[in-house]
């Protein structure tokens, strides 16, 4: 029988059985190695190795990319349509805690030995072929989905959208969420530059929903170029809401008196909007009753999107990795009432835009609490300390503070043993800085 990851609240002091075996973790360690770059965009090696397997999908496939926004916007797809009775897939990433979590089929994560069987068929496929860690498992969650009998997949894309792996599979309906600068390196250094980058996992004559409310020219320059049924939050489809409910109005469908997203944050709205625009757009082909929507805004789960563990003191989690985020999760923390003091646990990659975190949520945070993560583009406790005191920000201050820690897991601990009950801890920055924590802490 198959266990349900645990995704909120409590995580399990040990793995789940069927999930995270050696078998499993000796093929990650492997697929790590086993291309010179970890990030080599661009589709013709994959698109080689997908077409010698014949992967293809035949239900309907909604693709969901952006800078931030797609985990949520995902997750809220899945949940809804569950709830409407449909056989549901879903691809996504990073994991947390487990690989398994990057691939549900009835809002269940699959177990190692169908994950490492794909893992066998990708290899035997791929012959001379390298392909990244990411392409590699794209490939075989993918296939693992496209044999389940599917109504509906869900793929995230993972970078960009142009060049990345998932941007194999054609769309029936494809969102971009929000756009900021991240990634620079690989897909521009401004919105524009970025938005027509994921602005490719649009098609020709089908919809292409954009829930970013100030979308970049480039973007719907694109979708008009190549004849998308292209949907702009503000002019296609909105939303309005009070304190104790939410509407959304499309083209031609309305959806009133929701109750809010299980999932928190004020940015989630726009999320939740987007996704039922998409599903507006293919209510011809998977109509969707009212109470489904209800059920599934409120039973979606992800972990650290502003996950409030129970208990107290007050500890969230947060994913927020760039300055986009970080803004947003400033904004909830505000948001979230009077705490006399906030301790901020910080993990980070090094070729994130740091300062821009930092200004970000400077204005709600006391004492700062820096962590290293492990791999070569992660930044060190230290290297995140000199930037917070680069921005004034523990110099002569006695109202703030900045400690240096090991790692997160040890940065929540030192903060529980410096706070009062009535103070609260935000743990956030990289998937890896959440992870930690989630995989290894009990209250």
């Amino acid at each position: 029988m198959r266990a349900r990851l645990a995704m909120s609240g409590k995580e399990p002091a040990a793995v789940a059985p069927g999930y995270g075996g050696p078998e499993l973790a000796a093929w990650l360690e492997r697929l790590e190695r086993m291309h010179p770059r970890k990030i080599d965009l661009g589709l013709e090696r994959v698109g080689a190795v997908a077409s010698r397997m014949g992967l293809r999908f035949d239900c309907t496939v909604i693709v969901v990319a952006g800078t931030n926004g797609k985990g949520s916007t995902c997750a809220m797809l899945e949940s809804i349509l569950l709830a409407a009775g449909y056989r549901v897939g879903l691809y996504s990433s990073p994991h947390l805690v487990h690989f398994n979590e990057r691939v549900r089929i009835g809002g269940v994560a699959l177990e190692d030995a169908p994950i490492v069987a794909a893992f066998e068929e990708v290899e035997a496929a791929r012959g001379d072929v390298s392909l990244t860690y990411f392409e590699f498992t794209t490939l075989a969650l993918c296939r693992l989905l496209s044999r389940a009998g599917l109504d509906a997949v869900v793929l995230e894309v993972g970078l960009g959208g142009r060049l990345d792996a998932v941007n194999l599979f054609d769309a029936d309906c494809a969102i971009v969420t929000s756009i900021d600068v991240d990634h620079a390196q690989w897909l521009g250094e401004s919105r524009e530059a970025i938005g027509l980058e994921k602005a490719h996992v649009f098609r020709p004559g089908r919809p292409a929903i954009c829930s970013d409310p100030q979308p970049p020219a480039s973007l719907v320059a694109h979708a008009e170029a190549i004849g998308a049924d292209l949907w702009l939050f503000g002019r296609d489809y909105n939303y309005a809401g009070d304190r104790q409910q939410w509407s959304y109005a499309g083209r031609s469908h309305r959806r009133n008196s929701l109750a809010y997203p299980a999932l928190r944050g004020a940015n989630q709205l726009l999320n939740a909007a987007g996704a039922l625009a998409a599903l507006d757009a293919l209510r011809n082909v998977m109509p969707v009753p009212q109470h489904a929507v209800r059920q599934g805004l409120a039973q979606v789960e992800l972990a650290g999107r502003f996950q409030v563990m129970p208990g107290r003191p007050a500890i969230v989690l947060d994913v927020a990795h760039n300055p986009h985020a970080a803004a947003h999760l400033a904004t909830n923390l505000e948001q979230m009432g009077f705490f006399p003091s906030t301790w901020a646990v910080f993990g980070a990659m090094a070729d994130k835009d740091l300062d821009g975190i930092i200004a970000a949520m400077a204005p709600v945070v006391s004492h700062w609490i820096t962590v290293s993560l492990p791999g070569d583009r992660a930044a060190s406790g230290d290297e995140l300390a000199a930037r917070l005191r680069a921005n004034g920000i523990g110099v002569e201050d006695d109202h703030h503070s900045v400690t240096v820690v090991p790692t997160p897991l040890d940065g929540l601990r030192t903060a529980l043993g410096a706070i009062r009950d009535a103070d609260r801890i935000v743990v956030f920055g990289s998937f890896l800085t959440v992870a930690d924590v989630l995989g290894k802490w009990r209250r």
